[in-house]
This record gives structure tokens, C-alpha cells and sequence, in this order.
């Protein structure tokens, strides 16, 4: 009799998504710093559970269902994170680098009209190009799954009206989608859990 098959959901690791075989899965994880991932009986399931992420499954099914940790001892602080901020949505957008342990900034960007998203999908990009450069393969964190599925599609898919006073930053979107599309990069980008371990030390402090 053939084993029952099982659908396995990667939240945090090399390559998000859902596997079909605890071989591929694995292959995601296996030494990947904080890790999180889970077996789902049906397809269904599993697509539910990556869209609803680790930390909505955890108080759905109990937090042992849920494989992986979010104390703050799971952070890696070998790291920098990066973060956006928006004066009305949209409206004067920034964004920031920072060292994740002690918080130096390392760039910073402003915009008279921006969005959040796209904030943030420029500050993992732009973290990409400055680490690929110096040559360090530590992790981005960022507290936007929208920007890390924009940076895993290298796609901007944002909704933004491109006009004059848009312009600069649609060049510097075009720029970060070329650059995804034309280089490779093993820097793992990672979801900060901000319910877990507080605001990212990217953040701007409006809230």
C-alpha cells in the first residue's frame, strides 16, 4: 500500500512554497537559520496554510502543530533589515537598511510619492545589490510578505499610477526588476515576526 500523499508548506527557507516530498522540502530547510515549515494531508490545505502564514496556523492548530520557534533567540543577528515608511498610502515614502544588532543605518532612500509596498520591495533589493557587492551571505529581514513574494517574482506588482512625479521611483523599480532578473544571490530573506520579537530595527517609529 502507498503512502498517503502529503503536501509539505516552507514558510521560512531557501525557496518558500509547497513540496511534494519530504526530500525537496528538506532541501529547503536543511540548515536554514529559524526555519518554519509543516506537513498538510491535502493540497488545499497547504495552499491555505502559505497564505495565511506560520504565525496564523500556530493559533489556529496550537503552537506545536507549527514547526520551528518565534523566540527571539531565532534571531539572526548576523543580518540587516530593512523597512519602509509612508506618510498616507500612497504618499512621502522612505526606506531604510539597517544592521539588525545594534541598528547603524546603511542606506536610505525618500520619495515625494511612494507606496509601503514598494518601499519595501526596494529596500530588499537594494539590501541584494549592497551585499552582493561587499560579498557577505547574510539574511534580510523585512516584516512585508508582499515585498518577498514581489522579490521572488521579480515583479513590482503595484497598483501606483505612473505619472510625472512617479516617474523617478518607477525607474528605480524597473532597475530593481532587472537587477532580480539578471543576477543570483543565496542571501535568505527573512520574515521578522513582529508579534513575536516587537518592531524590526528597520522600523521608522510612527505607529
Amino acid at each position: 500500500m502507498s503512502a498517503k500523499q502529503k503536501f509539505y508548506v516552507v514558510w521560512q527557507g531557501y525557496k518558500p512554497g509547497i513540496y511534494t516530498s519530504w526530500p525537496d522540502c528538506e532541501a529547503q530547510i536543511k540548515a536554514f537559520p529559524g526555519a518554519r515549515y509543516k506537513s498538510f494531508e491535502s493540497k488545499a490545505e497547504a495552499e491555505a496554510a502559505l497564505k495565511a502564514g506560520p504565525s496564523a496556523i500556530s493559533k489556529a492548530a496550537g503552537p506545536k502543530k507549527v514547526t520551528g520557534t518565534v523566540s527571539r533567540k531565532d534571531i539572526v543577528w548576523d543580518s540587516i533589515s530593512v523597512d519602509a515608511a509612508c506618510s498616507g498610502n500612497p504618499g512621502v515614502m522612505e526606506y531604510q537598511g539597517v544592521v539588525t544588532k545594534g541598528g547603524e543605518q546603511l542606506f536610505h532612500q525618500k520619495f515625494d510619492l511612494g507606496t509601503n509596498n514598494i518601499g519595501e520591495f526596494l529596500g530588499i533589493v537594494h539590501g541584494l545589490a549592497m551585499l552582493k557587492k561587499e560579498g557577505r551571505n547574510i539574511p534580510i529581514y523585512t516584516d512585508s510578505r508582499t515585498a518577498m513574494k514581489w522579490v521572488r517574482d521579480k515583479k513590482a506588482r503595484t497598483k501606483l499610477e505612473h505619472n510625472a512625479k512617479t516617474a523617478y521611483l518607477f525607474e528605480l523599480i524597473t532597475r530593481a526588476e532587472t537587477w532580480l532578473k539578471k543576477n543570483t544571490y543565496s542571501n535568505p530573506i527573512l520574515k521578522w515576526e513582529t508579534e513575536s520579537w516587537g518592531e524590526i530595527p528597520a522600523d521608522f517609529g510612527r505607529k
